[in-house]
């Protein structure tokens, strides 16, 4: 019998709950203690326990236990986990719907609940715990050894960030992964298919091979990146969506200038499933640990403290003295106590890295008081959304316990886009999140663009000083503050904390002693590998760091040996270059690549490797194809016009030619050494060799 068939046959809900529930937490009882805890005779479970067996709700396995008059254990599957969850969901619902109508025909007044469809909007204050998607530990141990010979997807660091939000309660309501209907209504409206207010689709993309490998009704394991089962999944929905219409409504522009819409687009599989999901374990951290808390955990520490107003302070970058000030002052604006909440997941690409800021974090924690005063990190994949993000990250801060939110200036804004404008007007955020604030439940205090007045040595809001024409007002932008670090040059106390300073030279040292990439493409036969041979003796013949030439036929000889030359291994190849690159650039090397590369999004996803850890410089060997074809020292060219050679780029596969490389090299009528020397000038002018 399948399973929708089956469920028809199901007893009432109500005890169908509470069955799940009690093997949930005690999957090891005899069947009379089940019988007496549902109160129903011996006959009557077991016609429960056949029925919800037949669902594929319960498992049943030979008794292991002393207990030898039990033949039979019992334990939830991944699909009874997963309908448990549902089943709370609508018994809580009933239940608060039931309160409301007692409470009226009392008072004559209604409660003040309303029934709404997700348990976990019924919690209306800050401090009481909202539900998980966990199972009980032992459910959570046999769910383990079931999940083991389901299919498995391995998910991708985006991926497990948000499915650590969803496990723990940080996205509710969702109870997984968007499917199709819910992924539509929030794309073109911002709420889920019920009405509820959700502003950005969290689904799973996978690749076309694995989403043909599966169908929905298919429960699937989802692990970490080391093999770990984090969760199961219950496919429901499988689809391909308009990826194009989708940057458009939440990102306001299909335009790959945009971080997430590259992302969309260049990295993302092509198929979303969508599903209910049954946490297992939460994903490990090894780093920060104290400073990790779940939604709960936060709520709790609330309690314990008797903080009634938190008021969040969401960043990704180090603390300066300006963000300071602005803390203050909205803690005391809101007459809140103050959460600095940093994410420590995915941020915006050339960012820097999470562990050097929480160091300068926990640098200057002892400025604010103690007693007032919390930091916890966010494992958040942002998307850097503009206004839907501020939305997104109120919903999210609701859930951790905070009743205030501080949305900045050009919240989450990811830059310029393609001609060279913001994406999101600078107050864009805030004027969506007000218009939802009341809805979301979270009180919005606004950034306040902080500025050093000289005169009277102290911070002040730029809109709030009525004498700017008799003061000297002081500020360093961020593009300000990254050449002073590159550089080395003086960073002014009044701007940031010696504490934080000194961290941010620990890891960015001044560009002259940091490792970078040097990145050469270009036709096949443009002379790429002559000049990156040529450079990479100046710059031994320099010393001071070690230096590494990734020429693209000797990584194809001894890293990409198994690979032939289709796109998709053409890219491959390319990221294992990008991969090495920035492992050399992360140690302080220089490394020079030399590889054709010819497509733009595979360089830009190698930019955003190396550029984590040091400067990445594209040189574009800027050689005509004509050139190329009549040197071919190598007989490629003629090969490929035979067709004898397939997907060859320039003949039978095109070239993205690089629109704003650091330099553009011409070598047709120039000598080699000329060409290396021009290279070895641009990086003195970037500040990367000693002049």
């Amino acid at each position: 019998m399948s399973a929708p068939d089956a469920k028809s046959n199901l007893p009432d809900r109500d005890l169908l709950f509470r069955l799940l529930r009690q093997l949930d937490r005690s999957s090891e009882a005899s069947q009379r203690t089940l019988a007496a805890a549902l109160d129903v005779s011996l006959g009557r479970l077991n016609a429960l326990l056949r029925q919800a067996t037949e669902a594929g709700f319960v498992k049943v396995g030979d008794r292991s236990g002393p207990d030898k008059r039990q033949r039979f254990a019992y334990a939830l599957t991944t699909r009874g986990a997963a309908e448990m969850l549902r089943l709370t969901d609508d018994f809580l619902a009933r239940k608060f719907a039931e309160y409301d109508a007692l409470h009226a025909e009392l008072t004559g007044t209604r409660s003040g609940l309303d029934p709404l469809k997700h348990r976990t909007r019924l919690v209306q204050n800050n401090l009481a715990p909202i539900p998980e998607l966990y199972v009980s530990y032992e459910s959570a141990q046999k769910l383990k050894v079931e999940a083991a010979d389901l299919v498995s997807w391995d998910l991708t660091l985006r991926q497990i960030c948000d499915l650590e939000l969803l496990m723990n309660g940080g996205f509710n309501p969702l109870k997984g992964f968007l499917g199709e209907e819910d992924y539509n209504s929030v794309v073109d409206t911002m709420r889920l298919a019920d009405g509820t207010l959700w502003p950005m689709p969290i689904t799973l993309d996978v690749s076309q091979d694995f989403a043909d490998s599966i169908e929905p009704g298919q429960d699937i394991a989802l692990r970490d990146q080391e093999g770990v089962i984090l969760a199961t999944m219950t496919i429901t929905d499988r689809w391909s969506p308009d990826k194009s219409h989708e940057a458009e409504k939440v990102f306001g522009a299909d335009d790959s200038a945009h971080p997430a819409v590259n992302y969309l687009h260049n990295t993302a599989g092509p198929v979303y499933l969508g599903g209910p999901v049954t946490g297992i374990q939460q994903p490990v951290h090894y780093d920060f640990r104290a400073r990790r808390d779940t939604p709960n955990e936060l709520r709790a520490f609330f309690r314990k403290m008797g903080w009634r107003k938190v008021v969040a302070f969401q960043t990704r970058n180090p603390l300066h003295r300006a963000h300071q000030e602005l803390t203050f002052r909205a803690a005391k604006e809101a007459q809140a106590n103050l959460l600095i909440h940093p994410i420590v997941g995915m941020t915006k690409p050339g960012d820097v890295d999470h562990f050097t800021r929480v160091r300068c974090y926990e640098a200057v924690l002892d400025k604010y008081p103690a007693s007032t005063t919390n930091m916890s990190l966010l494992n958040l994949a942002m998307r850097m959304a503009g206004p839907r993000e501020a939305v997104w990250h109120g919903i999210i801060r609701k859930n951790h316990g905070c009743t205030h939110f501080i949305v900045g200036r050009d919240h989450a804004g990811p830059g310029k886009n393609s001609a060279g404008e913001d994406f999101y007007g600078p107050y864009d955020a805030q004027d969506l999140f007000r218009e939802h604030q009341d809805e979301i439940g979270i009180e919005m205090v606004d950034f306040k663009h902080m500025v050093y007045v000289q005169e009277r040595a102290q911070y002040e809001p730029m809109d709030e000083i009525e004498d700017k024409d008799n003061v000297t007002i002081l500020n360093i932008s961020g593009t300000e503050l990254r050449r002073r670090l590159q550089e080395g040059l003086e960073i002014p106390e009044w701007f940031s904390f010696p504490e934080v300073v000194k961290e941010l030279r620990r890891t960015r040292p001044p560009r002259a002693k940091q490792g970078f990439t040097v990145f050469f493409t270009g036709f096949s036969g443009s002379g790429k590998s002559t000049i990156a041979n040529a450079l990479m003796v100046k710059l031994m013949e320099m010393g001071g760091r070690p230096v590494t030439l990734l020429d693209g036929d000797i990584v194809r000889k001894n890293l990409s040996s198994e690979l032939g030359f289709s796109k998709e291994h053409r890219d491959l190849n390319i990221r294992r270059i990008g991969y090495v690159a920035s492992e050399i650039t992360k140690n302080g090397g220089i490394a020079i690549c030399a590889p054709i590369a010819p497509y733009a999004a595979t360089r830009r996803a190698v930019r955003e490797d190396v550029e984590s850890f040091g400067a990445f410089v594209e040189i574009h060997v800027a050689t005509s194809i004509e050139e190329c074809e009549r040197r071919d020292r190598k007989g490629l060219y003629k090969l490929a016009r035979e067709g004898k050679i397939k997907e060859f780029t320039g003949i039978s596969d095109p070239y993205d030619v690089p629109e704003n490389p650091e330099l553009r090299v011409e070598t047709e009528n120039v000598d080699v050494d000329n060409c290396a020397h021009q290279v070895v000038l641009k990086l003195e002018q970037m500040g990367l060799i000693a002049g």
